[in-house]
C-alpha cells in the first residue's frame, strides 16, 4: 500500500527527473556565484603573487554585477528545490546505512549554507543588517564551506541523477499533472520564469537597456550627484570641514626622491587626463562616467619615481575611520595611464559627496577601493 510520501514522490514536482533538472540549475547559479564572489574578494583583499590587473577596464563591473544578479535568479531555484525533495526528507526509516548517513549530514551545510549565503546576500545589497558579523567574511567564508558541500553532494548523487535524466528522455513515459496542478514541464516552465523576472528586474542596475525595469535592483545607477550614485556621503564619513579646507594639500610621501604637495588649484591646473571609467558597487550597481584628473603615474613621476619601477601606493583618505578610508594600487596599476586622482566629473568639478578635492578613479577596480577625499599617496618599494 502506497503511503502518502510515496504518493508525493510520483508527483511532477517531486519526482527525480525534476530534482535533477534543478539541482544542475543550482549548481551551475553556486559555481557562478562562487567564482565571482572569490574574484570581488580578491579585489579587496588581494594577494602578493597574484596581483589584479586595471585591464580589462569593465571586468568587475561585468563580474559582481553578473554575482548579484545570478544571486538573485538563484533564490526561485533553491525554493523549488527544496519544494521538490521535501518528502525525501521525512523517509523511514531515514538512513539505511553509513554511506547514506554521510550524505544525509552533508545537507546540514549545503542547505544551510546556501540559505545563508542567499539571505545574507540580498539583505546585504538592501543595506538591512539584522547581525552583528561582518559581513565579507562571513559571506566568504560559508561560501567555501557550500560549495565544498555542492561538490560532494553532486559527487553523491551523479548516478542517480543520471539514471532520472535518462528514465525522463524521449520515450519515456510522462508523470501526469497533479488534478488541478502542473506538470513537470509546467512546474519547471514557471520556475524558470520566476527566476528570469528576478534577473530581469535585477539587472538594470547594471545594464543601462533595463534600467527602467530596476525592479529588484537596490536603486537606479543614473541618479545621484552628477547623474551618479554614491554610497556614503561626505557629512556621513565626517569630513565635510577638512575637504573645504583652504588650506588643504595633497601629499605625495614615502619612499620617493622628493615629497610632493599640491593645493587644490595646482590639482585643477595639473588635470588634462580624460578617461571613460566605471563606478562598479559591490552591491551589484555600476554606472559608466566621464572623469577628468591626473594621473598617479605623472603624480609619482614629480616626485622621482619610476612608476614603471615595481612600487605600490596606498591611498589615504581624509576619513579618520573606516574599514575603506585607504586601499592600495599594485604595481599594475599604479602605472596604468588611467589610474587618476580625479578632480572632475562629467564635465563639472567633483562634487563634494564624490570626494571633492579629489578622489581615487582606475580601471577594473571595486567601487569601495576607489578611495573618495584623497589627500596623501604613500609609496612604496617591494
Amino acid at each position: 500500500m502506497a503511503t502518502a510520501r510515496d504518493e508525493a514522490l510520483r508527483r511532477p514536482a517531486h519526482d527525480a527527473r525534476t530534482a535533477a533538472i534543478l539541482g544542475i540549475a543550482l549548481g551551475a547559479c553556486f559555481l557562478v556565484c562562487f567564482l565571482t564572489g572569490l574574484y570581488s574578494h580578491l579585489q579587496q583583499h588581494p594577494v602578493g603573487w597574484l596581483p589584479i590587473p586595471p585591464r580589462p577596464v569593465s571586468l568587475y563591473r561585468v563580474t559582481q554585477g553578473l554575482h548579484v544578479a545570478t544571486g538573485f535568479a538563484t533564490v526561485p531555484l533553491l525554493l523549488a528545490k527544496l519544494w521538490s525533495v521535501y518528502p525525501r526528507l521525512f523517509r523511514w526509516p531515514p538512513v539505511t546505512g553509513a554511506a547514506q548517513a554521510a550524505e544525509r549530514l552533508m545537507l546540514v551545510p549545503l542547505v544551510c549554507g546556501a540559505v545563508f549565503l542567499l539571505f545574507s546576500g540580498v539583505a546585504n545589497v538592501s543595506r538591512w543588517y539584522p547581525w552583528d558579523f561582518f559581513f565579507p567574511a562571513a559571506h566568504y567564508w560559508v561560501a567555501w564551506i557550500t560549495i565544498g558541500a555542492v561538490v560532494a553532494h553532486l559527487g553523491a548523487k551523479a548516478a542517480v541523477a543520471r539514471a532520472a535524466l535518462r528514465r525522463g528522455g524521449a520515450g519515456a513515459p510522462a508523470v501526469a499533472a497533479e488534478p488541478g496542478g502542473l506538470g513537470r514541464r509546467g512546474f519547471l516552465g514557471a520556475v524558470a520564469v520566476a527566476a528570469g523576472v528576478v534577473t530581469v528586474t535585477t539587472a538594470g542596475q547594471t545594464v543601462a537597456p533595463l534600467r527602467s525595469l530596476t525592479l529588484f535592483a537596490q536603486r537606479r545607477p543614473d541618479i545621484g550627484p552628477q547623474g551618479v550614485p554614491v554610497n556614503r556621503s561626505a557629512v556621513q564619513a565626517g569630513v565635510v570641514d577638512a575637504a573645504e579646507d583652504p588650506g588643504f594639500r595633497l601629499r605625495v610621501t614615502g619612499d620617493v626622491a622628493r615629497p610632493v604637495e599640491l593645493t587644490t588649484s595646482d590639482l585643477d591646473r595639473m588635470a588634462r587626463r580624460e578617461a571613460e571609467l566605471p563606478i562598479a558597487c559591490v552591491e551589484g550597481w555600476s554606472a559608466s562616467a566621464r572623469w577628468r584628473g591626473v594621473s598617479v603615474a605623472g603624480l609619482l613621476a614629480a616626485a622621482g619615481v619610476d612608476p614603471d619601477d615595481g612600487v605600490t601606493v596606498r591611498v589615504e583618505s581624509l576619513q579618520a575611520r573606516g574599514r575603506y578610508r585607504t586601499s592600495e594600487l599594485n604595481h599594475l596599476q599604479v602605472r596604468d595611464p588611467d589610474t587618476l586622482l580625479a578632480v572632475a566629473l562629467n564635465g563639472e568639478r567633483l562634487d563634494l559627496d564624490h570626494g571633492y578635492p579629489c578622489r581615487l578613479i582606475g580601471p577594473n577596480r571595486a567601487g569601495v577601493l576607489q578611495t573618495k577625499w584623497v589627500h596623501e599617496l604613500v609609496v612604496s618599494r617591494a
